[in-house]
């Protein structure tokens, strides 16, 4: 009920107009992660981006030159059983490991205080969880839940607790965030609600901005002007 995954034949070929790679690392049970590291052309670091639970690189890549033309690399990975990605997802702390796995053979060629984590709706609560975890320059949250076992409650109310499989706290993990933390949501989001960031807002002290995004719904977060001239001063 969560992720929508599709797939991708393991032969397919991404076809974008600038520099990139296809990379594929083994996670913890042998399953082999794909994802696709763009290149700046003068880089100052690396944005590694967790997207959200429907669509694949063949669209996601498409957010790219957002942050290319803006200097930074930038990888984007597939989750498991979505792409040319391998297995199934199974659960909330299967999916973690991946994801730290996957960061740290991605960013062995980047130092700490050159990467920038990024989540978007269900990446975000794993990108919180990864940046407690290690000490990136910063954190950027695109139309976070403040906690995912409260938001699916409110949308499937007939499902009971222990019977799901994701909690995805990020209302425990962002308050330990040392570093900057940087929040967008549109005001008309219906999926996930502004009020969960507002809420996560409260819970930090000076390491947070939080920007409201004008006449923007869930999807299109990357593509929203006001989110893009934000973009450009962090990355800057």
């Amino acid at each position: 009920m969560v992720f929508h995954n599709s797939k991708l034949p393991k032969d397919y070929k991404f076809d974008y107009q600038q520099k990139f790679e296809e990379v594929n690392i083994a996670s913890f049970d042998g399953a082999i992660l794909n994802g696709l590291l763009f290149k700046a052309e003068k880089s100052k670091g690396l944005v590694f981006y967790l997207h959200g639970n429907a669509g694949t690189l063949e669209t996601w890549g498409k957010i790219a030159k957002i942050y290319t033309s803006l200097g930074y690399d930038i990888f984007i990975l597939d989750y498991r059983s979505f792409g040319k990605s391998d297995g199934e997802i199974e659960n909330e702390d299967q999916l973690s490991k991946d994801i730290s796995i996957v960061y740290k053979k991605v960013t062995e060629k980047y130092s700490q205080n050159k990467i920038i984590i990024a989540g978007y709706s269900i990446g975000s609560g794993f990108a919180a969880k990864l940046a407690l975890e290690n000490n990136p320059k910063a954190l950027i949250l695109q139309a976070p839940y403040y906690n995912f076992l409260e938001l699916s409650s409110s949308r499937v109310p007939f499902f009971p607790d222990f019977m799901k499989k994701f909690s995805l706290e990020t209302n425990l993990h962002l308050p330990k965030v040392k570093s900057p933390i940087y929040i967008f949501h549109g005001i008309d989001d219906q999926l996930i609600p502004i009020d969960n960031s507002i809420r996560l807002k409260k819970l930090l002290k000076s390491n947070v901005c939080f920007y409201p995004l004008k006449n923007q719904e869930h999807i299109g977060v990357n593509e929203n002007e006001d989110f893009q001239e934000q973009l450009k001063i962090i990355l800057e």
